[in-house]
């Protein structure tokens, strides 16, 4: 095993530790969960800490954060936190990923903002640009259907436990064929419009917990012929404006019902915990697809689901 092979074993191997040692004996000083009606449950600031945490490493790692923010805390005995505070605390990946790659994203919008004034419409940056604004359009489109039309979304089938598992599972199998077949041969200086649609789309299978819009737009850039570091660094620009706006409608909804003096202060440290780790997951993961392949996440993905179903086999969880 190389050295660089080795210290991600061992990053992985200790992220479990937290997960399996620290966080569950957290339970014993937690206080039980509260609805306050909104979609966002009472909870402590070591509580939202921790679910930060969860958050920023899982958000742009293939391997949903959607799934971990539903199965860690019901784990621990936390209950849900429930589709609300996922979105809010999702901020604090914006953050990251903007400060991450504020360099590209001021490139990309002066050289488009550039091209447009000289209608030159074949510019790369401004293309760019459009490939990004189309592939949003997809999982903005279901988002207002789900929105509209499944207002108790939250308490969905399709958020159950088991539903989550089912999915993880067949995203592992999904991305496992992208890696096996996908040629890897076009960069980010190579990327198109279609890219930006194809990928959109992709990203919009995120609505299902468990999916991972990281995991679906990176597969689907394997499949495309995109190499990792590229698919990866575009699956997170095309995340920004996608996430950013769940986040604004969910935190918008959340005050206009009021959240409560004891929600404040443990939400403001979530979302900080989460722009923090989420920017070392960013950086962490970036380096690692240059080099290595995706096969660590696909084995993660698989027995995350197995264990899910297993755990709901032996009524260790509940298929809630």
């Amino acid at each position: 095993m190389t050295l660089f092979k080795r210290q991600w074993f061992l990053l992985i191997s200790a992220v479990s530790a937290v997960l399996s040692i620290v966080v569950f004996p957290l339970e014993v000083f937690s206080a039980p969960p509260d609805s306050v009606g909104t979609g966002v449950q009472q909870m402590n600031v070591l509580q939202a800490i921790v679910l930060g945490f969860v958050q920023g490493i899982t958000e742009f790692l293939p391997i949903s954060s959607t799934a971990h923010l539903k199965v860690v805390p019901v784990a621990l005995g936390w209950g849900d936190p429930g589709v609300a505070f996922t979105a809010i605390i999702q901020l604090g990946s914006i953050a990251a990923v903007l400060w991450y790659f504020w360099g590209d994203l001021s490139r990309i919008i002066k050289g488009a903002a550039g091209a447009i004034a000289l209608k030159d419409y074949n510019n790369y940056d401004l293309r760019l640009s459009l490939g990004i604004i189309l592939g949003t359009i997809p999982i903005v489109f279901l988002g207002l259907l789900i929105k509209i039309f499944v207002p108790d979304f939250d308490n969905s089938p399709i958020r159950s436990l088991g539903a989550i598992a089912i999915a993880s599972i067949a995203m592992s199998v999904l991305l496992g064929l992208a890696e096996k077949l996908g040629k890897r041969q076009r960069d980010f200086e190579h990327l198109t419009m279609q890219d930006g649609l194809l990928m959109g789309l992709a990203q919009s299978l995120a609505l299902i917990p468990g999916v991972s819009r990281s995991g679906s737009t990176l597969t689907s850039g394997l499949f495309m012929s995109l190499q990792r570091e590229t698919a990866a660094r575009f699956s997170f620009l095309l995340g920004i404006p996608a996430i950013t706006l769940a986040g604004l409608v969910e935190l918008k909804d959340v005050l206009g019902a009021g959240i409560g003096d004891g929600a404040i202060i443990p939400l403001i440290a979530g979302v900080i915990s989460a722009t923090i780790f989420s920017y070392i997951a960013i950086a962490g993961l970036l380096r690692f697809l240059k080099t290595q392949s995706t096969w660590v996440f696909i084995w993660y993905r698989l027995v995350f689901g197995v264990a899910i179903l297993g755990a709901i086999s032996a009524g260790v969880l509940k298929n809630s």
